[in-house]
């Protein structure tokens, strides 16, 4: 009864302040991406236009109001959802510089989420990054079928004026461009999309300067472009999605190329490559995990150099998808790593699949949770070694990086989920 409550109250003030001001939206969703796409297109737009994007996880019925409102969320305290909706009712009346762009990333648990997101919001441009064979967060969905239905309603609110900005090289994502009225800009890879890149070259010959060069063409023009701290294909879909949005936008490719060289930074948690402990080095990708983002992850180790280390840690809301995820992710693990260490109960699908697959038993630990697979790797770990940490939000495998990267004292700006809330869990 409070929540709805509180839902209904966050949802009037939300459709009243986007009636007030006006502001551009640009909604993003998809299984994968959302987060990475998100941040690019932020970095595109923010040098022309005043632009809000969702903070930290207010991608739901209660997060994607308070962006739009420009507040905190109240928590469990009565009275801080008093002063929300008291600055949210004076923000209808005065509102200095309310942005011109809203980036709203949009997640999904549930079948009906996005029509209720789409209940306030009127997206311009609709962003699908990408569904995935084994999408994430598919507890309450029977199949990757009827996720991509819910995340193809984003596309299918916009109008004729509009822009649906779809991933081509997702088959079920490109399919969406048939169930929209809006008009499409496809991009990624594949043949048939309008932002078309290729000529990929991922460059890990020197991890102090590992980058990616590719060419993206577009209605004739071609654009040479090269980004430092790529490590993978799948790191640059984001990279694309946000070239793609500053398109519909009116910008030069030329200007959003200079806009992400300038502006995006990969965060933290998001294959970002760090210094570790013995001369080692860290692939940091802690920040969440799906089965296809798991598989990249392994690709990027193995075109690295030295003793290649995955420390892999349950991949969560997979639900009917929890064993077949992870057997696979075993099954590639074994053809990549030298040693192979799992976290969480779900993770010895992963260790048993390792082992079937040939990875020695003697190469395999697993290990209950993050602290205790952190002391393990701490005592194993080697000069020269590469390591992968990856896992859900859940397993906490930000700590086991903290442990063993060279700097910890910089743990708070390189590292995910330091502030006080996260650490006391």
């Amino acid at each position: 009864m409070i929540r709805d409550t509180l839902l209904y109250i966050l949802k009037i003030l939300a459709k009243a302040t986007l009636r007030r001001y006006q502001p551009i939206v640009v909604g993003i969703t998809g299984s994968v991406g959302k987060t990475s796409a998100k941040e690019a297109i932020f970095a595109v737009l923010k040098n022309k236009f005043n632009v809000r994007r969702n903070e930290k996880n207010y991608n739901n019925e209660i997060g994607v109001p308070l962006t739009i409102l420009g507040q905190e969320t109240g928590g469990r305290s009565a009275l801080r959802w008093v002063k929300v909706f008291l600055f949210g009712i004076i923000g209808l009346f005065h509102q200095r510089n309310y942005p011109k762009v809203l980036l709203l990333e949009m997640g999904a648990d549930r079948i009906g989420d996005i029509a209720y997101l789409l209940s306030f919001l009127r997206p311009h441009v609709g962003v699908i990054t990408a569904i995935g064979e084994i999408p994430v967060h598919v507890e309450f969905f029977q199949d990757a079928n009827q996720v991509a239905q819910e995340k193809s309603t984003l596309v299918r609110s916009l109008g004729e004026a509009d822009w649906a900005v779809l991933n081509f090289d997702d088959g079920r994502v490109r399919a969406m461009a048939g169930k929209t009225p809006a008009r499409v800009l496809g991009y990624g890879f594949s043949e048939g999309a309008t932002l078309r890149a290729s000529h990929l070259e991922i460059h890990l010959e020197d991890l102090n300067e590992p980058f990616a060069s590719f060419k993206v063409d577009f209605r004739g023009s071609n654009v040479p472009v090269r980004l430092k701290n790529i490590l993978g294909e799948h790191q640059l879909c984001p990279v694309l999605a946000a070239m793609a949005v500053g398109l519909t936008f009116n910008l030069n490719l030329v200007e959003i190329f200079q806009a992400l060289q300038t502006n995006y930074t990969l965060a933290p948690g998001r294959l970002r490559l760090l210094k570790g402990i013995k001369n080692s080095w860290v692939i940091d990708d802690t920040y969440n995990a799906s089965p296809s983002s798991t598989l990249a992850a392994l690709e990027v180790l193995a075109e690295t150099k030295g003793r290649k280390i995955a420390v892999l840690g349950d991949m969560l809301e997979l639900g009917f998808f929890t064993e077949e995820a992870h057997r696979r992710v075993g099954q590639k693990a074994s053809r990549v790593a030298q040693l192979l260490l799992t976290v969480g109960a779900r993770s010895l699908f992963i260790a048993d699949e390792a082992e079937k697959n040939g990875l020695p038993r003697e190469q395999i630990l697993h290990f209950d949770d993050s602290w205790g697979a952190a002391g393990a790797l701490q005592d194993l770990m080697q000069e020269g070694d590469v390591v992968l940490v990856k896992g859900s939000q859940g397993a906490r495998m930000e700590r086991i990086t903290k442990e063993i990267m060279a700097e910890p004292q910089r743990a708070s700006e390189l590292l995910v989920r330091q502030d006080k809330a996260w650490l006391n869990r």
